[in-house]
């Protein structure tokens, strides 16, 4: 499957604002295996005075930019289009507690980079909250992938998708207490309850191809960022470990990706990491954010002003 997907991200500030420093995490990784960059081009209006690209600590591309002019309105434009394959099935897996205790220390234990998976980071902690959450499923001796669609079946079962139900950085276990959120959320108590265990899991930014209702155009900016959970098993006897792909929004997973649907933008531990956008200004004042996401495939893709775009979700 190919697909072009744009995200706009403006900014309207209430007053001038005199220096701005941003980075961008808007453009997939050329190596992510069954995708494939076709192509990416960001824009940035006004223009920088300095820009560069590079990687973060976890692989992902970024693009840093400067701004040393006065302006009261930013404008952040990524165009891509890339290309997908369809996800194998989940493979056999062993007991959740045999990959648990892999990542538990010991003398002359080899290194396994799963591992900066493992701990709290800044938007999930690690709790007994999450455990007791995840404890109906991850019963004794049950294979870890396994144990991981229940989980993720439940909370797409338990938790009702209410977009405005929680902000930005609504803490993990609130949302797991209130039953409600968006996909950010979905993801963010996933992972408390992995991790809690003694599991390796990360955190996956990306985009997900929306069904347009049957005799009604595709909206430009009508779309939003997406975000799912990716959980790790060790190999054996030396060989590679594998990443799956877990989406509790939607209850779909799959070795490497949920679905041919899906594109892979970033990966880290949370939300926090790999924020499409952040950055420091000086002045600026209050100011209102507009986001817009148009998801399709190449040949499908509305022409339409992208200043039509509607604010986007999480």
């Amino acid at each position: 499957m190919e697909l072009r997907i744009v995200h706009e991200t403006c900014y309207d500030y209430a007053a001038p604002v005199m220096l701005a420093q941003h980075m961008a995490h808007l453009r997939p990784s050329a190596e992510l295996a069954g995708q494939t960059l076709l192509s990416h081009q960001l824009s940035v209006t006004p223009e920088p005075a300095q820009a560069m690209e590079g990687e973060d600590a976890f692989g992902n591309p970024r693009h840093f930019f400067a701004l040393q002019v006065p302006h009261d309105r930013l404008c952040v434009h990524a165009d891509m289009a890339v290309r997908t394959e369809a996800p194998q099935p989940l493979p056999e897996s062993p007991a959740w507690e045999a990959v648990r205790d892999h990542f538990r220390y010991h003398a002359g234990a080899a290194f396994d980079a799963a591992n900066e998976f493992l701990f709290a980071s800044p938007f999930v902690p690690r709790d007994e909250a999450f455990i007791d959450f995840a404890r109906a499923v991850f019963t004794p001796e049950r294979a870890l992938f396994d144990a991981c669609e229940a989980l993720m079946t439940r909370i797409h079962a338990e938790f009702e998708y209410r977009s405005g139900s929680t902000e930005i950085n609504t803490p993990a276990l609130t949302a797991l207490e209130q039953r409600q959120g968006v996909c950010q959320d979905f993801a963010h108590i996933m992972l408390g309850c992995l991790r809690s265990l003694g599991l390796a899991a990360r955190y996956v930014s990306g985009y997900l191809l929306t069904q347009v209702p049957e005799g009604q155009a595709r909206l430009i900016g009508a779309d939003a960022s997406h975000a799912w959970v990716a959980v790790y098993c060790p190999g054996a006897d030396g060989e590679d470990g594998v990443w799956c792909d877990f989406d509790p929004t939607n209850n779909r997973c799959g070795l490497g990706r949920p679905g041919e649907d899906y594109v892979t933008l970033a990966l880290g531990r949370d939300f926090g990491d790999v924020s499409p956008l952040r950055g420091v200004i000086q002045g600026g004042g209050s100011h209102n954010l507009h986001v817009g996401v148009t998801v399709a495939p190449v040949d499908q893709f509305p022409v339409a002003d992208p200043a039509t775009a509607q604010e986007g979700g999480r």
